[in-house]
């Protein structure tokens, strides 16, 4: 069976859902046991960086607003404010543990040119370095792709291909991948291993391109398939325990688990 033992670098991608209530605040203890069991592995000599959505819900729910912005102005502004909230909170929490974050605020811009994703490269090979661990989010106040189609998980990916990471976990609020809609299929099953991501797979997980899908299972689904074809073991599993982290760096069953291909690129088309 596929296992992630002997990985080094990790990205860990973190979702609204986990993140913060239904009423937009931060869900503190939730973030406080990732903020643990992250810190905890960075003690074991382990490099991690934590892709975190968030922004645009925490920063609503301290507006006092009484649901999301509808509005890309609106979003936007909103993450504005939620982000440095997050960053506020994370700094506290990995502080109590001895450990410095560095933030980094991506646009799929930097990507594309050359030159920012070098100095992105560079800006993380240094971060790593100087023993701090990496906090991304998009952009969100100058990058509208991500508000509309997505929620991190493509960017989690580009990420994990960027610093050449050897795992990336995928933290959501179901255990991974079923072969049906287990709230509607009695049937459905967990797919504990996928040596191939389909068409199949992606009419199972609600069809590519789908509205339902965003944020959901195929932009996961999405995010797999670009890094095993990079070469990276993805794991899609239930971030409501944080302690599941640990089980799938012992080796043990969680969540479905995303084999990667041979060889790893930096192809970031």
């Amino acid at each position: 069976m596929a296992t992630l033992k002997d990985v080094e670098r990790i990205v860990i991608k973190v979702g609204t859902s986990t993140l913060a209530h239904d009423t937009g605040k931060a869900n503190i203890r939730q973030m406080k046991k990732l903020v643990t069991v992250i810190s905890d592995i960075v003690n074991s000599g382990k490099q991690v960086a934590l892709v975190t959505s968030g922004a645009i819900g925490v920063g609503a729910g301290k507006l006092g607003l009484k649901e999301r912005p509808n509005t890309t102005a609106g979003k936007q502004a909103a993450a504005t404010i939620g982000q440095c909230e997050l960053m506020f909170m994370y700094d506290k929490m990995f502080g109590e543990y001895g450990h410095t974050i560095g933030q980094f605020l991506i646009t799929k811009r930097d990507v594309d040119n050359l030159e920012c994703r070098e100095n992105l490269i560079n800006a993380f090979e240094e971060t790593f370095n100087l023993g701090a661990i990496p906090v991304i989010n998009e952009n969100d106040a100058v990058a509208i792709e991500e508000i509309v189609y997505g929620d991190n998980d493509s960017l989690s990916a580009i990420v994990a291909k960027l610093i050449g990471a050897d795992a990336l976990l995928i933290l959501t609020d179901i255990d991974g991948l079923y072969t049906g809609n287990p709230n509607q299929d009695e049937y459905a099953r967990i797919i504990p291993v996928v040596t191939e991501i389909t068409d199949e797979l992606y009419k199972i997980a609600g069809g590519k391109g789908s509205k339902f899908g965003t944020g959901g299972m195929v932009t996961k689904l999405h995010a797999a398939e670009i890094a095993t074809e990079a070469g990276i073991d993805t794991i899609v599993l239930n971030g409501g325990d944080a302690e599941n982290i640990y089980r799938v760096l012992e080796g043990h069953q969680v969540g479905t688990f995303f084999v990667a291909k041979e060889s790893k690129q930096l192809d970031l088309e």
